[in-house]
């Protein structure tokens, strides 16, 4: 027995450290499907980290999910309030999830200088996109990433596969309350239209630009918009699109504007009419994220599901 010992202890050491790495694997994270209060959460108790299950640079893609997914949020948020839903959910099931923080004004007070985003034009916000994805695809091995954005996050990027380059660093793209026509929420774009007919565009243009030069660019007619659908229209040859909308959206005025013919498009209420998502819960509505994790995985699709879903904060009760 003795002598039986040593290679007994060194039966269970071995054991002991093969296991580790895959009780890392399996760790599952918890999801949340209500996306305000998780979003002022993480605000308050971790705003420049990054959400569950993201930026785990040692991930390596398997052969299942070979593409590691981008997450691309949208205005005033940032890569950890925008994606608490999104980031364990992803990686619960088997992909390598990342997420950044994009064009933080650089006029905002020190202390919140990069807690929101999305404020600089989005030509500048293509750029760290571009950095960023560059830096994924080298610590992953991979090829391609998916992006899976979230409102100016659904149109940044397409800045980046159509005129930087990114395209042949892209499969999917999964868009949630895009805006591929521009908006007109409170008509906002019509008194931008007018102040350029009376002579106002440069005084507009000085006060959007010093704070908020992302602004005028995601309003309808803008010269953003005419440069991004230039040749008729927005999508890049070899990027598969899909876009989830809910005509509920306060923010992208009319909803439809999110809907591009050779897209495929999904409106959550054709699928559930009990869900009341708006702009902000479509980011952590269940029944978009099945929309959305059946366009990452065609193969295995499964059946969206339909349950009351209430604006702002998702399902009750849970």
């Amino acid at each position: 027995m003795p002598k039986l010992l040593p290679a007994l202890v060194a039966t269970v050491a071995v054991a002991l450290m093969t296991a580790v790495p895959a009780a890392a694997a399996t760790r599952r994270y918890p999801v949340t499907y209500h996306f305000l209060s998780a979003a002022i959460t993480a605000g308050a108790t971790d705003p420049f980290g990054s959400p569950p299950g993201a930026n785990d640079w040692h991930c390596r893609p398997s052969a299942a999910h070979p593409e590691p997914v981008v997450l691309v949020h949208g205005l005033l948020g940032n890569r950890t309030t925008n994606w608490q839903t999104y980031a364990p959910l992803l990686k619960n099931n088997g992909y390598c999830v990342y997420a950044l923080t994009y064009g933080q004004s650089r006029h905002a007070p020190a202390p919140f200088k990069n807690a929101f985003g999305g404020f600089e034009r989005m030509e500048r916000s293509a750029r760290q996109l571009e950095a960023f994805v560059a830096h994924v695809l080298r610590q992953t091995g991979a090829r391609k990433v998916d992006i899976v954005g979230h409102s100016e996050g659904t149109q940044m990027p397409d800045y980046y596969a159509k005129f930087l380059g990114g395209a042949r660093f892209i499969d999917k793209y999964v868009s949630l309350a895009p805006l591929w026509h521009g908006t007109n929420a409170a008509g906002q774009a019509t008194l931008y239209g007018l102040a350029k007919k009376f002579g106002f565009q440069g005084t507009t243009d000085q006060l959007f630009g010093a704070f908020f030069p992302a602004g005028p660019e995601l309003l309808h007619g803008s010269a953003f918009y005419k440069k991004l659908r230039s040749g008729g229209t927005p999508a890049v040859p070899g990027i598969d699109y899909t876009n989830v909308v809910t005509k509920y959206d306060q923010l992208v005025s009319p909803y439809t504007s999110g809907i591009e013919a050779g897209m495929h498009n999904y409106v959550v209420q054709k699928y559930c009419a009990q869900d009341y998502t708006e702009h902000f819960e479509i980011a952590a509505d269940p029944i978009a994220a099945r929309i959305v994790l059946n366009a990452l995985d065609p193969a295995h699709r499964r059946p969206v599901p339909c349950e009351l879903v209430l604006p702002y904060e998702g399902p009750p009760g849970t």
